[in-house]
């Protein structure tokens, strides 16, 4: 029967896994298909002929350095930011005593379970207010602190003894010293994996960019690939070109760094 067991058990991690890796493969094979091809019905699998001008093609379609520069700018500093403002919270919610600490905690736990479209629209109309619409502002403000990154970075700090935090303030060693010197050092893998992980989410962003920009000289990548789109129809073929352009240097950044994510995961999962 435990044979019977681990056989099922692989096997079904193996369809799981054939599911999940099937929508980004048939991407690849359809970027190199024909417009007939990647259209039939029923769909072709496997091109007859790879079509490798279809990348070239998508890059003339618009202008995408241009969104590689706006994404990898936009993702760059939200990173910052986020790894700025999540460990001096996180610094403070762990090593500080304060009145009602407990109350602020629970209040921003409760904020976890809010979902993102509840906010944007929120957070759309203070943008607005404050005439910051179709700027880098705009793309940027709004990110530049989460949450679940300052939990994140806060079950991992419960792991540094309280010890070292006193025996820096009997050093003479101040607070911000003490982060920099001590708390960061020692943080560098959950750190690591929060700037990975924020960076990748700042390069998949579509929905808050394509709301508060109108021009598309401020358009990121995901929302280049809308660019394809048309009255008479949508060229698939080559919005898969796009598209497998777009997610190669997430993929890249990945493989690269895969070791150091899982041990940041590893080591800085919330509990519960």
């Amino acid at each position: 029967m435990k044979k019977v067991s681990t056989i099922l058990s692989k096997g079904f991690i193996v369809v799981m896994a054939l599911i999940t890796l099937f929508p980004f493969v048939y991407m690849i094979l359809a970027s190199l298909m024909t417009y007939q091809e990647a259209t039939s019905i029923p769909p072709t699998l496997i091109p007859n002929q790879p079509q490798w001008e279809n990348f070239a093609a998508a890059m003339k379609q618009a202008p995408f350095v241009r969104y590689f520069f706006n994404t990898i700018f936009v993702s760059g500093v939200t990173t910052l930011g986020i790894i700025i403002t999540s460990v001096l919270s996180a610094f403070a919610l762990v090593k500080l005593e304060f009145k009602y600490k407990n109350i602020l905690v629970m209040a921003m736990a409760a904020l976890l379970m809010v979902p993102y479209e509840v906010t944007v629209f929120t957070n759309y109309q203070t943008i607005a207010q404050l005439n910051l619409l179709d700027t880098y502002t705009a793309l940027i403000l709004p990110s530049l602190a989460s949450i679940f990154y300052i939990f994140y970075l806060k079950e991992y700090l419960t792991s540094i003894p309280i010890s070292y935090y006193k025996a820096a303030k009997v050093d003479g060693c101040g607070d911000l010293e003490f982060i920099k010197r001590i708390m960061i050092p020692l943080s560098k893998p959950a750190l690591f994996t929060m700037g990975i992980l924020s960076f990748i989410n700042g390069w998949n962003a579509f929905l808050w960019p394509i709301l508060v920009t109108n021009t598309k000289e401020l358009r990121l990548l995901s929302n280049g690939l809308s660019s394809f789109a048309s009255e008479s129809g949508t060229n698939v073929h080559l919005q898969m070109a796009a598209s497998t352009i777009a997610i190669v240097p997430i993929l890249i950044l990945y493989l690269v760094f895969r070791k150091q994510i899982i041990r940041g995961v590893v080591k800085s999962g919330v509990k519960g």
